[in-house]
């Protein structure tokens, strides 16, 4: 098996007719406001669309449009025969509607996946002009702009322009906070290593703070979602991966969780060798309390729960020279001011001092294996171009999705590969107060609140705030009508968002499809859905004593209250219950991919022995968030790159 390029598909008239009438359906603008296909939404989502690596997303899109192209197709998503085209603006936000209550689920899947295309795209795209009216309208003032002082990308990156063959030490597949960090510390220890990334590098005069352009070239195109639709997914992509659009959170892993792990058979996980990794990354990357001075949203976050008298601590974060303002707000599209320490900025740095090469656009089709060892791999580049690298070990550092496909593609059968994902599943409560938050600005994450993070057998929730650009923001929010959502947004400069992330205790699965690419099945389970629940209720008692005049979820079926006025917190959670945490009722995101390849002292439940070498090639070695045992229940990053630097660390002991 190999993964195939996504080409761009060309729809046809009608199809582009009928995506514009969603489109203009979902977002239809107002006095002050163009409608969505006057701003070229329609063509941003379906770019969006068939940039998936997935020939089968592609075309679920294409069959999509098709559906509501027959009377047949409309009835099966509708219940009524008549054409999307034949029925006036009001008629198609009720039948938009009925799709999201339906019990079709068919139905329901599809008014998610076009709610999410379609106000996604309407928020993202800057309109003819280059800057959107819509911004304007919602108060928002859009991308920052290049900065024309900013430094000359300092790494040197290698691009496959020919077929090739490299010999190294050891061959590094991924360049995130697994595969950046294994890179340092093998280059460190004198090895010849060689780095394979599948994005490009982008360093800070490349970041303008645009949601639209970070989106596009700072992410993965790919998977979205999961299959059954309970959880939108977003990957960092390119160098330095994850950790050059991630939020700085830099939690240590917490000691209940190190023994939790350690019970799964890795002993180290409580010893000194996994402290003393700990401990080389926080000084490595920087993690320091120095620079969480609360954002307006975190002051609410703060307010609230300290009224209720919970617990709210500092968050350390990753960061050196951080403004805490503006730029900082802006950081999930890269840092402009290179204040975030990053994999490129910290342990990429050393390796590529060390001596090591570092390609991007460099696509690992397989780990060559022979006689039970792995000796290399094979890779592609853009234009298809063929790169071998023959090594003496492997460390794949794919991620939790890549990388168990990347072991499938290479002909590893253990049935623990793909086993045990764990999502963080992360919903959210809106709050909307008197004051001005402008919660697109500050800190991106500088207070947490843990008062449930254990709601039974050491699994609950904690509560976080994130910066709230437009689009980001939509993740969690429902769609009740094309003017109910504009006069939301209209109210984002007063929004308060606390975010809601469940450490979940049972798992879903990554299987791979016939061209190699990875499909997630995952579906909360039911005591799962009962602690996010009771994070939804708890994120609204944080919001209602922080002094918020209206407080909703993002349950489609619009679950909220205004306290004092309309409803009552009891009605709230009643109504949030009532309307259910399955696929399609409530706005939900995958947060942290973890554990599809776990570390462990059994074959029969791991997929990778104590070192992190797979059971089946000992030579080939994992280093990513996809070795955890279980859920880490914070924050992830710290916890990636301390197992990548014990596993690199001990590997590079193997070799030499």
């Amino acid at each position: 098996m190999t993964t195939t390029p996504a080409p761009q598909a060309v729809l046809t008239a009608e199809q582009a007719d009928v995506l514009a009438l969603i489109c203009d359906t979902f977002a239809p603008g107002a006095d002050d406001v163009p409608p969505a296909s006057a701003l070229g939404v329609p063509q941003v989502v379906t770019a969006l669309a068939q940039g998936s690596p997935r020939e089968e997303e592609r075309a679920q899109f294409v069959q999509l449009l098709d559906l509501f192209l027959s009377p047949d197709g409309t009835a099966l998503l509708t219940g009524d025969p008549t054409l999307f085209a034949d029925r006036d603006a009001e008629q198609r936000e009720a039948t938009l509607l009925a799709m999201s209550r339906s019990e079709n689920p068919l139905a329901r899947g599809a008014f998610k996946a076009l709610k999410s295309a379609a106000t996604l795209g309407y928020y993202l795209s800057p309109g003819p002009t280059g800057h959107s009216p819509v911004w304007d309208a919602i108060g928002y003032p859009g991308p920052l702009g290049n900065r024309t002082d900013a430094p000359v990308p300092p790494l040197p990156v290698s691009r496959i322009t020919v077929d090739a063959v490299l010999d190294c030490d050891v061959v590094v597949v991924g360049s995130g906070a697994g595969g950046g960090t294994a890179a340092g510390v093998l280059a460190a220890a004198g090895l010849d290593v060689v780095v394979l990334e599948r994005g490009e590098y982008h360093d800070d005069r490349d970041f303008d703070g645009g949601e639209l352009s970070g989106l596009s070239r700072l992410y993965a195109a790919g998977p979205t979602a999961t299959a059954e639709g309970q959880l939108s997914i977003l990957e960092g992509a390119g160098l330095g991966g994850g950790t050059v659009v991630n939020w700085t959170t830099s939690f240590d892993t917490p000691d209940r969780i190190r023994a939790e792990w350690a019970a799964h058979g890795v002993e180290q996980f409580v010893d000194d060798e996994y402290s003393r990794s700990l401990a080389a990354v926080r000084t490595r990357i920087g993690v320091n309390r120095d620079h969480n001075r609360p954002s307006p949203r975190d002051q609410v976050l703060e307010r609230g729960a300290r009224a209720l008298g919970w617990n709210v601590g500092d968050m350390p974060r990753n960061v050196i020279g951080c403004d805490q303002g503006v730029e900082c707000g802006r950081c999930g599209y890269g840092c402009r001011i290179g204040a975030k320490q990053s994999t490129a900025k910290t342990w990429l740095a050393d390796a590529a001092d060390a001596g090591a090469r570092l390609y991007v656009g460099a696509t690992v089709q397989r780990v060559v294996v022979e006689n039970g060892r792995a000796t290399g791999v094979e890779a592609t580049g853009p234009q298809g171009q063929r790169l071998t690298v023959r090594a003496r070990a492997v460390v794949v550092s794919g991620g939790s999705l890549q990388t168990p496909a990347l072991l499938r593609r290479s002909g590893l059968e253990s049935p623990q590969i793909g086993a045990n994902l764990r999502m963080h599943p992360a919903t959210a409560v809106w709050a909307l107060h008197d004051e001005v938050i402008t919660p697109w600005e500050g800190g991106l994450q500088t207070r947490y609140c843990d008062e449930h993070v254990d709601l039974g057998d050491g699994y609950g929730v904690i509560y976080e705030t994130g910066p709230s650009n437009p689009a980001s923001a939509l993740a969690f929010l429902n769609w009740t009508g094309g003017k109910a959502h504009l006069d939301m947004m209209r109210n984002l400069p007063h929004a308060g968002v606390i975010g809601v992330i469940t450490r979940d205790q049972d798992p879903g699965r990554v299987e791979v499809d016939a061209n190699g690419h990875p499909v997630v099945h995952y579906v909360l389970s039911e005591r799962d859905r009962a602690r996010m629940h009771h994070g939804v209720v708890g994120a609204a008692r944080i919001a209602e004593a922080a002094g918020a005049h209206t407080i909703f979820s993002g349950h489609q079926s619009g679950a909220g209250f205004r306290p004092g006025r309309d409803g009552t917190l009891d009605s709230f959670a009643a109504a949030a219950l009532s309307s259910g945490y399955g696929p399609g009722d409530c706005a939900m995101a995958a947060l942290h991919l973890m554990g599809s390849v776990r570390m462990g002292g059994d074959p029969a439940t791991s997929a990778l022995d104590p070192d992190g070498a797979t059971w089946e090639v000992p030579n080939l070695v994992v280093a990513d968030a996809s070795t955890f045992p279980t859920a880490s229940g914070v924050n992830p990053m710290v916890s990636v790159e301390a197992i990548a630097h014990m596993n690199a660390t001990r590997l590079a002991a193997r070799l030499a």
